[in-house]
């Protein structure tokens, strides 16, 4: 039943490729591409937030238990999207080493989790707090494209999306990592995929607060050259 459900979330995600392409057939395969990882974004965060916050069980407290029949849905969707996405970025050679570790660590987190039929709790929580921020990504891309990204909404984007990925995916993520780690119930290859996939986090936390701290320290050059400018063009007062 789970090979079903995946086969037809890796076709609904490449039909939805498809509708794209021919909507916005002016733009480029990787602006398609990237309203598809935009929609899968969306579409999985809100169902498993539903699966973590409301169906249950809680993650912390329940690493390893049986996967429930929603969690294992939420497994398939979010799985027949990696498919996809896999294929188009080796396709089209649009991503680095590190994306494409990332892709293949979920993608073999997920099926373990579908084919023992345990830890999809906190497989659902580690696939919540990698989205999270994903829309975020996306948005901050399609900004650049449209020329709107030098600018306030450029930088809240950019603020929400690193204020995100350091609290919810490295400091609630490394509280998961040590639930996972101390569970009695999850199993030996689970806990090294979570060490895997952990390590990636750091991985990308680094270049992140690279990133930010590039980011910043060349506005504050900015401010500054131009306050200088600024000083230098006002009228001195004279006795």
């Amino acid at each position: 039943m789970a090979v079903l459900e995946v086969f037809c979330s890796l076709t609904g995600w490449f039909c939805l490729y498809l509708l794209f392409s021919w909507t916005f057939s002016q733009r480029s395969p990787e602006w398609n591409c990237r309203l598809v990882t935009l929609s899968h974004g969306v579409i999985i965060v809100l169902l498993t937030a539903y699966v973590v916050f409301i169906d249950g069980p809680w993650p912390l407290t329940h690493a390893g238990s049986e996967n429930t029949e929603l969690q294992t849905l939420s497994l398939c969707v979010c799985l027949g999207y990696f498919f996809f996405d896999m294929c188009w970025c080796v396709r089209h050679h649009t991503e680095g080493p590190v994306m494409l570790a990332h892709h293949a660590a979920s993608i073999a987190g997920i099926l373990l989790a579908l084919l023992m039929g345990v830890s999809g709790c906190e497989t659902c929580g580690v696939i919540f707090g990698s989205e999270l921020t994903n829309p975020l990504l996306q948005t901050r891309w399609f900004l650049r494209q449209l020329g709107l990204y030098d600018g306030l909404l450029g930088d809240a984007v950019d603020l929400m999306f690193i204020f995100l990925f350091a609290t919810v995916r490295v400091g609630v993520g490394s509280a998961m990592f040590y639930c996972e780690l101390t569970s009695p119930r999850t199993t030996l290859i689970m806990k090294l995929g979570g060490v895997v996939m952990y390590a990636i986090a750091w991985v990308f936390m680094v270049d992140i607060a690279r990133f930010g701290y590039k980011k910043s320290r060349a506005k504050y050059r900015r401010w500054s050259e131009n306050h200088r400018l600024k000083d230098t063009g006002c009228p001195h007062k004279t006795d």
